[in-house]
């Protein structure tokens, strides 16, 4: 892929809904650098759980198909695919079975542990490799990344945030309802935010961007912006 515009890391936190993968996602291509979902390896995790017949609440059997998972996550922004034993299991993570055994899973220490060493040196490939990543999930400027030269934390309005899941979701063939949605994305933030391992909160010097009033291309002008101002963006000369 070569090296990027980017120069360190970027991590992107927040809750569901808003438009974080969106925005990471377009930010890294933007910028020509490596892309990490770090969502999508939790969920290929509970995939890992539920295929195995194991209840997302028995934290020890959990850990011990974590550990045998054989999970590949990719870096690149335009072709991110998220491998379990070597299938591809990008379109069934995101189904409600999924989603409603993910929150149980990954407040799992040991689970935590195992992927935070994965994400890490995935993001540790990258800057030697591509200069530069954009990092998404729930605790990367608090836990994954905490050196990371720019954080942000994205925010919005419940009801905004299941309407944009509720239009993601239909969009994939996916049934879904707002109503619904909103119930979802309201029990997710309730129990990412309280689960006693790397609850999801804002880091101390994260910045704070409310999406809400925002369409994708404002927020990643909004981003963009701000990996401007710290000076993370290299543009080679004729380039």
């Amino acid at each position: 892929m070569g090296h990027g515009e980017l120069r360190g890391v970027v991590a992107l936190d927040g809750p569901s809904g808003t438009g974080k993968s969106s925005a990471a996602r377009r930010l890294a291509a933007t910028l020509r650098a490596r892309y990490l979902d770090t969502g999508a390896m939790y969920r290929a995790i509970t995939l890992a759980v539920l295929r195995a017949g194991v209840e997302p609440t028995d934290t020890e059997r959990v850990v011990e198909v974590a550990r045998a998972a054989k999970l590949t996550q990719t870096s690149d922004p335009d072709a991110s695919r998220t491998l379990l034993d070597g299938q591809d299991v990008g379109a069934e993570i995101r189904g409600p079975e999924v989603t409603l055994a993910v929150s149980p899973v990954s407040a799992v220490a040991e689970v935590r542990e195992l992927l935070v060493e994965h994400q890490r040196a995935i993001i540790a490939d990258a800057l030697a490799t591509a200069g530069g990543i954009v990092v998404e999930g729930r605790d990367i400027g608090t836990v994954v990344a905490p050196r990371a030269e720019l954080k942000v934390y994205l925010t919005a309005d419940a009801q905004a945030r299941a309407q944009r899941r509720t239009k993601q979701d239909t969009a994939s063939g996916r049934a879904a309802t707002v109503d619904a949605v909103l119930a979802d994305v309201q029990r997710r933030d309730a129990y990412d935010s309280s689960r006693r391992v790397s609850p999801l909160r804002p880091a101390e010097d994260a910045v704070e961007l409310d999406t809400t009033p925002l369409d994708l291309p404002g927020v990643v002008a909004a981003l963009l912006d701000l990996v401007e101002q710290r000076g993370l963006r290299v543009v080679a000369v004729g380039g």
